[in-house]
């Protein structure tokens, strides 16, 4: 299922390319303003036709100078560099749904701020971090997400830790 959004589409160019050909993408001029003048944080989600989760990674703040370059990076590393899982092989590109996050900058909450269905929540104590993406159809509690995030950074419950909020627009 190759989506709708310029975004998805775009992250589809990109996994084809590098999966199939090898072949890092350069950004071609005919991507549209949105990708190419806007600096975002993103995730890109790589899921199985049957909804299981085959990987997903991003940045919370952009890192590079345009989506298009966040969306392509993370997009390759999302199918090959995700721990959980095996590299993405071109056997499994067809049975592959992609979506994307575009992140808005995080701002310092409390719990009480929080809302899992609108914001996504990032946990933070020192070095460890944890990061959990709004609106998960299996996360409908704010004690469920934060429990996560701080299971993905070790952080105890019992632990002095920051809060962070944002948004996210998702794209298929």
């Amino acid at each position: 299922m190759k989506g709708n959004s310029p975004h998805v589409k775009w992250a589809w160019t990109v996994l084809e390319s590098f999966i199939i050909q090898g072949v890092y993408p350069d950004i071609p001029g005919s991507l549209s303003t949105e990708l190419t003048s806007k600096k975002a944080g993103c995730f890109v989600t790589l899921h199985k036709k049957n909804g299981d989760l085959r990987g997903c990674i991003g940045t919370i703040l952009p890192t590079k100078d345009t989506l298009a370059e966040e969306i392509r990076d993370n997009a390759i590393a999302a199918a090959t560099r995700d721990p959980r899982f095996h590299p993405l092989s071109k056997e499994e590109l067809n049975d592959i749904i992609i979506s994307i996050d575009v992140l808005s900058e995080p701002h310092e909450c409390s719990v009480d701020d929080l809302d899992p269905i609108k914001y996504g929540v990032i946990v933070e104590k020192g070095w460890r971090r944890g990061v959990l993406l709004p609106n998960l159809s299996e996360v409908d509690t704010i004690e469920k997400q934060l429990k996560i995030a701080l299971m993905k950074a070790g952080i105890s419950p019992d632990e002095d830790y920051k809060i962070y909020r944002f948004t996210a627009k998702r794209y298929y």
